[in-house]
């Protein structure tokens, strides 16, 4: 297992996406799926407060729960990372994100309070605002989450579907006030790039920009390091199922090419699409953790084999290059 550092502290390479663990996911699979991630040197774990709200009967919070008596039942303390999310719960039953709780000081502040005792923890690992918030300013999100981490109640807190001119707004916030600024963001991001005009069926998805990347590297140039986590790393099974076809916006001449160097790649090193994937992911620069969102033990497995591939500087330039 590769292992990386958000401000020092150190974590697995490969992030493990917990969204429909306790729920869609059963109790005992889920068990099964963390407890090997962990066996492997697993030690990073995403969930949200809200998860899965959407489904039929959920009501949010079934995966926070779930790993707190996970984390209960197996005695598992701080070498496990656990990064959740606030800010996407509805407020109203069946009203979707139009309804969301939002990233107010005492919404942050309720929330995270409800995770904490979800999860079964004093002090949250990493703490993110899950969305944007277009009726609070960033300066008082900013102030609620800087609170929290002088509490002592979250030890890390980032930024996730956020538009970069937030981020920028976020950054200015916490310099002129003398706040703690948000180290760790998470975005939606794989190797196959799609179109920018054209919207992602899921509506709560943003797309890392190239612009996103350059902000990550001028910070990074001025002393301001950033972790960048990324979700739907695999494009939901679309590299190597049939069943689940690539959604319109990857409609385009450029997925066709990089497809065709993914596949000269696997070829080259005996590895699956996803495997070379999550390795070019891991290689990335600016650097990113990929985030993968597993339902049995076998697609573990082989998510866990890519963080000992390592692609060559060639192969990372094809694939990169590829348009």
């Amino acid at each position: 297992m590769r292992h990386t550092t958000i401000n020092g502290r150190t974590v697995s390479a490969l992030c493990l996406g917990a969204m429909q663990f306790g729920s869609t996911t059963d109790a005992a699979t889920s068990a099964a799926l963390l407890d090997r991630f962990v066996e492997a040197g697993g030690t990073f774990v995403d969930t949200a407060d809200c998860y899965q709200f959407w489904i039929e009967g959920g009501q949010g919070h079934e995966s926070e729960t779930f790993l707190g008596r996970w984390r209960r039942e197996r005695g598992v303390t701080d070498e496990v990372v656990i990064a959740t999310k606030i800010g996407a719960q509805p407020t109203v039953p069946g009203a979707g994100l139009v309804a969301a709780e939002g990233l107010s000081s005492a919404a942050v502040a309720t929330a995270a309070e409800r995770s904490r005792e979800r999860l079964g923890v004093d002090t949250l690992d990493l703490l993110y605002a899950h969305r944007e918030d277009p009726d609070t300013s960033v300066e008082e999100t900013m102030e609620a989450f800087a609170r929290l981490v002088a509490e002592g109640t979250v030890r890390e807190f980032g930024l996730s579907n956020h538009r970069t001119w937030r981020l920028e707004r976020a950054r200015s916030a916490a310099e002129a006030h003398g706040w703690p600024r948000p180290r760790v963001l998470q975005y939606r991001y794989s190797y196959l790039q799609p179109r920018g005009d054209v919207p992602l069926e899921s509506a709560g998805h943003m797309h890392a920009t190239p612009e996103l990347f350059d902000f990550v590297r001028a910070e990074a140039a001025q002393g301001r390091e950033h972790v960048l986590v990324a979700y739907t790393s695999l494009l939901s099974g679309a590299y190597t199922r049939p069943d689940r076809p690539l959604e319109y916006a990857y409609d385009h001449p450029g997925t066709a090419a990089r497809l065709a160097v993914l596949d000269e790649v696997a070829k080259e090193t005996g590895a699956t699409r996803n495997q070379v994937v999550l390795s070019w992911l891991a290689g990335h620069d600016p650097g990113v953790i990929p985030l993968v969102g597993v339902s049995s033990v076998a697609q573990l497995d082989e998510a866990l084999e890519a963080m000992d591939l390592t692609l060559t500087s060639d192969q990372h330039s094809r694939l990169a290059d590829a348009r």
